[in-house]
């Protein structure tokens, strides 16, 4: 008797389907509650609300003109620089809303876990932020280059 995918084995169980070679279960090994369920982009995307939101808290009305936004990778077009940015910001022009744009890659490639990298974000963050508004990086985010993530 065949039973196509999909269908009922031996009496009335569903079937467990296995990948194309017949090894292991087609199926995530991790629930999709979990946090290991998240993809490592849209971690990265967690940190950087999870920064915004706290820089927020002090600067809550020059942050409400700036948009953010993440890249995986920036565009050298303009770039005159001989060293990849980590993030850049670009001020408000006509419609456009000031925005503070993060590159995921060259950040993840600099740090080597998820503490490191929520550190590196705040400070670039932090940079741009003070970048744009003309102040110090200090001003913007007190633990700015301390290595706390507090």
């Amino acid at each position: 008797m065949s039973i196509p995918d999909g269908g009922t084995g031996p009496m009335g169980l569903p079937r467990i389907r296995r990948d194309r070679h017949g090894h292991g279960l087609r199926t995530s090994v991790a629930p999709p509650d979990s946090p290991l369920s998240r993809s490592r982009a849209q971690r990265f995307d967690d940190l950087v609300i999870e920064t915004i939101d706290r820089l927020d808290q002090r600067w809550r009305d020059q942050l409400s003109k700036v948009e953010f936004a993440v890249e995986d990778v920036p565009t050298l077009d303009d770039w005159t620089h001989n060293w990849v940015p980590l993030a850049r910001a670009f001020a408000a022009t006509g419609a456009l809303p000031a925005r503070i744009v993060v590159f995921r890659r060259p950040i993840e490639t600099r740090t080597k876990n998820h503490d490191q990298t929520r550190e590196l974000l705040r400070d670039v963050v932090a940079e741009q932020v003070a970048e744009m508004f003309g102040t110090e990086p200090q001003e913007v985010d007190p633990s700015y280059g301390s290595g706390h993530t507090s």
